[in-house]
């Protein structure tokens, strides 16, 4: 199928053409191309980045209620736009259509309508008498220009988390989506416009490494956020480390779910089977590591495989669906690849583990036993739908498992033991801990990682303290006493 190329890139209010590669938009359900768009070069960066740096220093002076309409306004906009903003996102992810324009897209807009609030009562601003004859101000502003980088796993909701806290608190902000998905960010940057937000605070460039790269070292950047690889983020921290820009790093994940004798298995295979598999298990929160006490074990492997046996695999717009597509070819080989190897490896498939005979980038829910704690399988950020399941002996060696990863972003704890649910949750290496469930998120609660998941926050209050920084002025209201010496008293 052949199309003709779009303008790709956003700047100073303005789609355009950019001046880079074209980069072709497949669609994971069928392998066909379906959109083709002009992506950014590196002076397309430049401008942007120029454009942001101008418009940001008025921007910072308006009001945190001016700034909060207008993100009202988006919000609104974009629940008026869900039909082609679904459009856009289910062609490109494959995720299904319900999925998106149920559950995500009114998410969106609720993130944004936080935003906008919580702008209003930015924490940290204060003024006192620190020191004794003078006044300190304690005031939250805004960085300046943010270069963010967004995920191809969940495009609009991981673009808005980038820019609502940093248009709420007065930055500009240069995004650049995963280049296979860039049209719902390139759609949601003229909302913002007809919502009344000043050009040049929103761009976006579409591309690859060269235009990620060429915006972590520009001038005009004073701070990077990126959501991707844990791979990613240590590109960026080595790219950026020479400028000494502030980084906010939402990376990789393996999550662990800890299911003691006591738990409900009906209930939590339902829940960690939906864990595992939403969006196809691409999520970096995703239920992937299960460890269940041994005198429960197959109990947990048999419900597991039962359920996970039940999910409907197909057409992204089909209204039965529940999970569509991997969202390329080369990512489904990459996770046939961690279940081939394992395998091969000495551990057993107990469900799914095949490739779909079937036009598109379809792979089913898949459950694995037998895996060491050591192999890729446990260990690596496989990134699909694909659930393994290792036993413990107590609490003690559950939580050494569990803890037993380079990641720490999210996990789950499955018991009716009040106090063993909270002694252990406190005690594993994660941003978030479930208690007997898995994935529920709150625009409200924050969202991130420690260890090799990164560090900085998204959502929450604490996201916008994220994109400011403290300034101290400190005023002399009174004479001090004079002194013979040209020593500090």
């Amino acid at each position: 199928m052949s199309v003709t190329s779009q303008p790709g890139i956003h700047i100073a209010g303005v789609t355009k053409a950019g001046h880079g590669p074209i980069v072709e938009i497949i669609n994971p359900a069928t392998g066909e191309v379906i959109d083709a768009l002009s992506s950014a070069s590196p002076m397309d960066v430049a401008e942007a980045t120029d454009s942001a740096r101008q418009a940001q220093h008025s921007w910072a002076r308006k009001t945190p209620g001016e700034r909060s309409k207008i993100l009202l306004d988006l919000a609104s906009l974009i629940e008026s736009d869900s039909e082609y903003l679904t459009q856009l996102e289910v062609n490109e992810t494959g995720k299904p259509r319900a999925v998106f324009q149920d559950g995500e897209l009114p998410f969106a807009a609720d993130n944004l309508r936080f935003f906008a609030g919580a702008g209003r009562s930015l924490e940290g601003t204060a003024a006192a008498e620190l020191s004794q004859g003078f006044t300190s101000l304690l005031m939250r502003q805004p960085i300046g220009v943010i270069g963010s980088i967004a995920p191809w796993n969940f495009p609009l909701i991981m673009a808005i988390w980038k820019i609502g806290p940093a248009l709420a608190t007065g930055n500009a902000v240069v995004l650049k989506p995963a280049p296979n998905t860039p049209r719902s960010s390139l759609r949601l940057a003229e909302l913002a416009i007809e919502a009344g937000l000043p050009p040049g605070l929103l761009n976006v460039v579409t591309g690859g490494n060269s235009v990620g790269e060429a915006l972590v070292i520009d001038p005009n950047t004073s701070m990077i956020s990126i959501t991707g690889s844990t791979r990613a983020g240590q590109a960026v921290m080595a790219a950026a480390s020479p400028f000494v820009k502030r980084l906010h790093l939402e990376l990789g994940g393996k999550a662990p779910a800890l299911v003691f004798p006591d738990a409900d298995i009906e209930s939590m295979a339902r829940a960690l089977t939906l864990g595992a598999t939403y969006n196809t298990g691409q999520d970096c929160t995703a239920a992937t590591r299960v460890y269940a006490q041994k005198d429960i074990y197959q109990d947990v492997v048999d419900s597991l495989a039962t359920t996970m046996a039940k999910v409907k695999v197909g057409d992204p717009w089909a209204s039965d669906t529940d999970i569509g597509p991997i969202v390329s070819a080369a990512h489904l080989d990459r996770v046939h690849g961690f279940v081939s190897r394992a395998e091969q490896a000495g551990a057993t498939i107990a469900a799914g583990g095949k490739r779909l005979d079937t036009t598109g980038n379809y792979y089913p829910p898949t459950l694995i036993t037998g895996a060491k704690q050591e192999s890729e399988i446990v260990q690596g950020e496989v990134f699909g739908p694909v659930l393994v399941v290792v036993p413990f002996e107590d609490e003690a060696h559950a939580l050494h498992l569990a803890n037993d990863s380079q990641f720490g972003l999210a996990s789950s704890v499955w018991t009716t033991d009040v106090s063993r649910a909270l002694r252990v949750s406190q005690q594993v290496e994660a941003g978030v801990t479930w208690v007997n469930d898995h994935l529920p998120i709150a625009s409200e609660a924050p969202h991130g990682g420690v260890k090799a998941s990164g560090f900085g926050k998204d959502m929450s209050h604490e996201s916008l303290l994220e994109y400011t920084v403290t300034h101290h002025i400190m005023i002399k209201h009174a004479e001090s006493e004079i002194h013979d010496s040209f020593r500090p008293a």
